[in-house]
Parts: structure tokens; C-alpha cells; sequence
């Protein structure tokens, strides 16, 4: 009786295939909309969804050559429509057509089954670049974690860390950074910028690019439109934390195309600055003062850089470095810069020395930076020989942050003559 059925069945078998067909045609386009709202919201598929979108493709195909066969065969019945001319091949067509019903009320079922399940889920967390710095860290701990609070405040998008030169914020700025290494986070991508004096919309837009791993030949010839609307593109369906580091002006987001950071798309934008009238014209949410080390840290962070050799090496030495460390007035850049020049220093009289230094030249430099700069001269002061001098003053014809070969810079040195006596 099953295998008559196969025969007398047949154009009823068929009208249910059509039928159901149509249905799972609906639902395989309602499911690949919400395939491709997901993707660009930068989500990724399912492999069960992807295998069940390809499954019904195919059944597609074969279902339109099934019942195309089975209308041929219904027109070429005998005694009105009621005997088939060939029951052999009837039977094959007619149990080929319930089968193929079977397979799409079950493709039905299992499709209807993504409403609730989903179509897509996240992407992996792409890899933190970690940033180098010392293994330890002092006087950030408070100021690291108040960051990281307003990171998880959903009402607080962009972040600006403000003070003088040598204070310790691009420090800060990298803890923050390398904390995504160590902690579950949502955000899709972490982005870091150096930004320097000379502020560059496009030079931004390309490091972006290449982060989020844009091959270089599909926007090096792009328009600075162009970069914009790409870098919007691929930034709008993430969530996102991009990190500026030494920013000397404003900068408009809105022209390199990075979406402004706030509680719907649960981005953020952290930068350091020397001003806080810059985090005043940025709008940031929240402006961080990085201060100076205390005196107790200050100190901590110029004798662990001096180093217990050279402290113990004369009773009179850290009574020296107490006050060479109160000359640095709490600047990390200083207190290492210092620290650093003093190591193997073990005679009290190199130390006198140093304190007259840094009292009798200060710096011409007005405002925040000549707290840094001279410090840092006298740690040029201190290096040991007129062709080291000129070696290190030789990088100031480069731009800042130009990144400079070193087989290159050699031979640039060789070619000015500052080797020529080595």
C-alpha cells in the first residue's frame, strides 16, 4: 500500500511540496537578513546556520526539477488523467517526492529553530599589541584604576589624561593598554596611536587600517575622504577602545572616521596631552590630572633606578640622592634620567658635582617643560665623550617619531665624520 501510495499520491504529494517550498523559501530570506544584519555588526555566522543556508539552496534546485518532472508526468496520465503510462517510472518520481517533502518540512523546522537560537555570534578578541615598559611602576596604581573605572563606565566614551611633560602619562596610557592583555574584555579591537606635534588625519587613518588588518594596497591610494568613509565603516559595528598618545592639539574625529565614543556603541577614546584645554576642545567625558610623584615615591623610583650598588657604595651617597631626587620635583622622566646617569657614580664629589648642575643651569625653557628638559640636558652633559654628543644630537634631524634604520643611521654617522676616529 506504501508503494501504491507513492503513485496515487503523487499530485497531491506534489501540491504540498510547492506549498511547502514557497514557505521555506520565506524563511531561508527572513534567516539571511538576519545573517547579514549580524555581519555588519561585525558578528560571524554560525557553522550550523551556514549549513543549513547552503542546505536549503540546494534543495531549492532539486525541488524545482522534481516538480517540474512531476507536472510532465501528470499530463502524460491515461484514461483521463487517472492511470499513469508508465507505473515504473510514477513510482520512482512519486517516492522521489516524498522524500523531497521530508526534507523540506524538516529544513522548516530546523530554520524556524533560529529564532531562537540566533544566527551569528561574536568574533574572537583580536590580540592586544602589548606596549614595552618597566616591569614596575610607581605612584600610577590610583590614577590606573580610576581609568579603568570610567573604561566600565557605560556613560563616560572618551578619557583625557593631561600634564606636564615627563609626568608619566604615556606610561599610564600603556598600563591601560596592557591591561587587555591580562583581562576579559567585550571590546572588538584595541588601537594605539602615536600622535605627536605635528598631528596628521591621514597618518592616523592609516595606522587604523592596518590594525584592523586592511590589506595596504585596497586604501594606499584612496583619497582622505575616502580613508574616512572606509575607517567609518569598519569601525561603526564595533565596539572599540583607541588610544592616543601625545596630543598637542585637537583633533576631529569625525575627518579620520572614527564614530564618536559613547553609551550606544560602547567605544572609547583615551589621550594624553599636556593641555587641558585640549581635553577641553576634544569634549572629553572626563579629564585626569596626572601629577607628579610624591616625595616618598619620587624617591623610591631614583634609588631602584640608581641602583643598591651604587647606594652603598658611600655613607654619603643616598643622603645625595634624597636631594638629587627633590631636584626632579616628582617627574618620572627625570627621576629615571637622572637616576640612570648616576649609576656607577660611587664618589660623593661626583654627586656634589651633580647637585651644583642641577641648581646652577636651569633650563630657558618656559612653562611645564622646563622641569624636564633641563634634566634631560644634564643627562647629555653626561655622556662620555664629544662624539657620543654629537652621535645623539645627530637624531634631531629626523622627525619625530621617524623610525630610523640602524645599518642606516651608521653610515650617516660615518659619513659626517663622527666615527672616523673610533
Amino acid at each position: 500500500s506504501k508503494h501504491a501510495a507513492y503513485i496515487v499520491d503523487l499530485e497531491d504529494n506534489l501540491d504540498s511540496l510547492r506549498e511547502n517550498m514557497t514557505v521555506l523559501e520565506n524563511v531561508y530570506e527572513d534567516v539571511k537578513i538576519k545573517v547579514q544584519l549580524a555581519e555588519q555588526q561585525q558578528q560571524m555566522r554560525t557553522e550550523q546556520v551556514k549549513s543549513w543556508l547552503e542546505s536549503a539552496e540546494t534543495m531549492e534546485n532539486e525541488v524545482n526539477k522534481v516538480v517540474q518532472s512531476g507536472a510532465q508526468e501528470i499530463q502524460m496520465k491515461c484514461l483521463g488523467g487517472y492511470c499513469p503510462k508508465n507505473c515504473c517510472d510514477s513510482y520512482k518520481l512519486g517516492k522521489m517526492v516524498t522524500e523531497k517533502l521530508a526534507a523540506v518540512t524538516d529544513l522548516l523546522s530546523r530554520g524556524r529553530q533560529f529564532d531562537v537560537v540566533g544566527v551569528a555570534h561574536r568574533l574572537p578578541r583580536g590580540p592586544v599589541d602589548e606596549r614595552p615598559m618597566a616591569e614596575k611602576t610607581v605612584g600610577l596604581d590610583l590614577m590606573f584604576e580610576k581609568v579603568g573605572r570610567l573604561i566600565k563606565d557605560e556613560n563616560v566614551g572618551m578619557v583625557g589624561l593631561y600634564g606636564m611633560g615627563g609626568v608619566g602619562k604615556t606610561t599610564l596610557l600603556k598600563k591601560v593598554n596592557n591591561e587587555f592583555l591580562k583581562t576579559s574584555h567585550d571590546f572588538d579591537v584595541i588601537i594605539w596611536v602615536v600622535v605627536s606635534r605635528q598631528a596628521s588625519v591621514e597618518k592616523i587613518q592609516e595606522v587604523i587600517l592596518r590594525r584592523l588588518k586592511v590589506p595596504e594596497d585596497e586604501w594606499r591610494s584612496k583619497t582622505e575622504d575616502e580613508k574616512t568613509a572606509e575607517v567609518f565603516r569598519l569601525l561603526k559595528g564595533k565596539e572599540f577602545v583607541l588610544l592616543l598618545d601625545d596630543m598637542w592639539e585637537r583633533i576631529d574625529l569625525t575627518k579620520v572616521g572614527v564614530p564618536f565614543p559613547d553609551s550606544q556603541n560602547k567605544s572609547k577614546v583615551v589621550f594624553t596631552t599636556r593641555s587641558e584645554e585640549v581635553c577641553n576642545l576634544m569634549k572629553a567625558h572626563r579629564g585626569i590630572k596626572v601629577e607628579p610623584l610624591s616625595r616618598k615615591e619620587a624617591l623610591t623610583l631614583f634609588r631602584e633606578n640608581v641602583g643598591a650598588d651604587t647606594l652603598n657604595s658611600h655613607p654619603e651617597i643616598p643622603k645625595f640622592a634624597e636631594k638629587v631626587a627633590d631636584e626632579c620635583q616628582g617627574l618620572p622622566l627625570a627621576l629615571v634620567t637622572i637616576a640612570r646617569a648616576m649609576t656607577n657614580k660611587k664618589k660623593p664629589w661626583d654627586w656634589e658635582k651633580a647637585m651644583k648642575r642641577l641648581k646652577s643651569k636651569p633650563s630657558d625653557f618656559s612653562g611645564m617643560d622646563k622641569n624636564v628638559f633641563h634634566i634631560l640636558k644634564y643627562s647629555y652633559d653626561n655622556l662620555s665623550d664629544d662624539v657620543v654628543k654629537s652621535c645623539f644630537v645627530y637624531f634631531s634631524i629626523f622627525k619625530e617619531d621617524y623610525e630610523i634604520r640602524t645599518n642606516d643611521l651608521i653610515q650617516l654617522w660615518i659619513g659626517e665624520g663622527f666615527l672616523n676616529g673610533c
